[in-house]
């Protein structure tokens, strides 16, 4: 049976389908709103669709969303039950280029709506554009990574974005990759013990 949260967001994919708020809307193939547990505890924000991303409707299929994947079964989190996945924006900008402030702007009640209807205690920004997106902060991820911030009665920890960890094939001690594992080994450790506590 479909739950209301289900259902709300069923709702709220439709009404993304139908946007047409900003220019980005003339050149997609989909908009792509979220996957996962819409039940989850824990979330995880990226920066927009690419290409494969357009044109599947999902968000973190292509080549990077591989390697997030993989990081995440390896840090021991379950993707389809313990996270739901999105992105700031819900088209994809010409060339995969960085959002414009005003594209943000435009997408930011469709954010909104998911952060209300999922209400999770605990968010994962992958990239600067998530972090400024939501924080409001400009430096740089790797000032910030693995680093829990409260802000709106959640707590939203920044991680790089996977691809920036395309770029490095390492995963010795301290490389993005490890970093970026042992960031999500915290993210598992904080859900888990947010769950003890609920008992």
């Amino acid at each position: 049976m479909t739950s209301p949260i289900s259902r709300a967001l069923q709702t709220l994919e439709q009404s993304c389908a139908a946007c047409s708020n900003c220019g980005l809307a003339e050149e997609r193939q989909r908009a792509v709103v979220g996957r996962g547990n819409p039940e989850a505890r824990l979330m995880l924000i990226g920066e927009a669709p690419g290409a494969e991303e357009d044109a599947s409707g999902l968000p973190f299929v292509g080549r990077s969303g591989q390697l997030l994947s993989g990081l995440i079964a390896e840090a021991g989190l379950d993707e389809d039950d313990d996270l739901y996945i999105c992105n700031v924006i819900k088209c994809r900008p010409p060339g995969n280029r960085k959002p414009t402030a005003q594209e943000m702007d435009q997408c930011r009640p469709w954010l909104e709506q998911q952060l209300t209807l999922i209400n999770p205690p605990l968010v994962l920004l992958a990239g600067a554009t998530a972090l400024q997106s939501l924080l409001g902060i400009r430096s740089g991820i790797s000032k910030r990574r693995g680093q829990w911030h409260d802000q709106d009665q959640r707590a939203f920890m920044p991680v790089f974005h996977p691809s920036y960890l395309l770029r490095f094939r390492s995963r010795e001690p301290g490389s993005p990759q490890d970093l970026t594992l042992q960031d999500l080994k915290e993210a598992r450790r904080r859900l888990y013990s947010e769950r003890q506590s609920l008992r």
